[in-house]
Parts: structure tokens; sequence; C-alpha cells
């Protein structure tokens, strides 16, 4: 099968599944709605900030406060995409059609990238501009300096999370364990390692937490973190790479 007939086939699967169209839905929702609320009470409690907070007050990165919530989402888009298949048995006819698994797995992410991308910005964008909104004074232009690469790297992010999900969910197989192992990753132990003082190093290191640098305007004044926003966005890029890389190695290896 053509390269072109492969990626309007998993066009078509996308689309068809009601399921990963709402979890684009819910992401987008979530992620702006949630920005708005926390928008709106930073600017209601910024004269009882501390000086130091006043300083560190970030208003591009207040209004992407959503984007922890948001990104469960991604990430059920992410397995969903990859895991739908494995779970009806699909697969197998998936890769009879499509005997080049690269050309399968690449035409898959290919497309479920595209989508998370477009879905990423234009939600980044109206995160951004809503959440301003809210903070009235406190607010920032999209043409202040670093603001329109924080508000295009809030895309970014959400998608490399979709993708770095496709990755997992492809080595793992079943939604399950995928979402058993991601959910519990992204929301537990990524915060853990990031908060506690002795694991703070590794932390910093983790796909979100360097990812998120690039959505930063204002540096925290106590900020230690090695990298800037895109030596952070480097950083996630490669977790992303090593997940793609070892499920097209699992799926090259294995029957379906």
């Amino acid at each position: 099968m053509a390269a072109t007939q492969v990626l309007q086939s998993e066009w078509t699967k996308i689309r068809s599944v009601a399921s990963t169209v709402w979890t684009l839905g819910l992401a987008a929702v979530v992620t702006v709605a949630l920005g708005i609320l926390i928008s709106l009470l930073s600017k209601n409690d910024f004269d009882n900030l501390s000086e130091n907070d006043k300083l560190s007050f970030d208003p591009t990165f207040i209004s992407f406060a959503g984007m922890s919530l948001g990104q469960l989402a991604m990430i059920v888009f992410g397995v969903l995409v990859v895991s739908n298949e494995y779970s009806t048995g699909m697969i197998r006819t998936s890769l009879a059609a499509v005997p080049q698994r690269g050309t399968f797995l690449f035409g898959k992410i290919a497309v479920a990238t595209v989508l998370a991308f477009v879905v990423g910005i234009i939600t980044s964008f109206v995160a951004f501009f809503l959440g301003q909104a809210m903070l009235g004074s406190h607010k920032a232009s999209i043409g202040d300096p670093g603001v329109l690469r924080a508000v295009i790297g809030g895309g970014l992010y959400m998608t490399l999370i979709a993708v770095f999900s496709m990755g997992v969910a492809t080595m793992l197989r079943s939604p399950m364990l995928s979402l058993g192992i991601l959910m519990p990753f992204f929301f537990l132990i990524s915060n853990i390692l990031g908060n506690v003082s002795a694991t703070k190093k590794i932390g910093q290191y983790l796909p979100d937490q360097a990812g998120s640098r690039i959505m930063q305007v204002v540096t925290p004044i106590d900020d230690d973190t090695p990298y800037g926003p895109w030596g952070g966005l480097a950083i996630m890029v490669a977790w992303v790479a090593v997940a793609v890389i070892g499920g097209y190695v699992l799926l090259k290896k294995r029957d379906a």
C-alpha cells in the first residue's frame, strides 16, 4: 500500500472512532476553562503575593495552568489512537494490508500528530487570549518578548505529550496498561520527583517538566534549572524519540 493510502486509511480510522475525537475536544475545553479560572483567581490574589512572587509573576504561564489536566486527555488520545486496534483485534487486518510495519506505524503517528498539533496550537492561543483577558491590568501581550514563543510552545507541548503516549502504547499494546503507567507517571511520580528537594534534579529532566519550560516567560527568582525554554523542549523531544523508536523496534520484532 502506498504511503498516501496509508495516511488516508489512518485518517479514516481516527475519524471513525468517536472516543479519539472526543478526547481531543476534551483536551481543548479543559485546558481553556481551567486556564480562565486560574487566571481570574490569580488576578484577585495578586495584591496578597509576596514581593518575590510578584517579581516572578508570569501571566503567560498562568493562562496555561489548565495544561496539567488538558494533557490527561492528550495522553488518552495518544493511547487510543494506537491501542484501539489491539483491543479490537483489527491490528492483524491492518498489518496484513500494510506489511511494512514502519510505514504502518509512522503513517498512524503522522496523522495523529498533525491532528494533535492543530488542536494543541488552537487551544494554546485561545487559552492565552482568554486567560489574559481575565488577568486585567496584570496581563501580557502577544508582542511582549518571549510570549509568542511560549504560546506556540504550548501547542508543541500538547502535541509531544500525545506522540510520547503513542510510542508508549505501541510498546505496551494494551490501553489499560499504557494508561495505568502514563497517568501515574505524569500526575504522581513526576510531581513528587519535581517537588522533593532530594530528587528535584532528576525530576527536571522528565518530559513534562522539561517540556513545560517552553511555556514560561518569566523565570522564577530562585530557579536553578540548568536549561532554558528550548533546551527543555529538546529534552522532551528526546524522550518522545526514544518512546517512538522503542515502539517501532518492538512492532518489527513481535507478532501482531
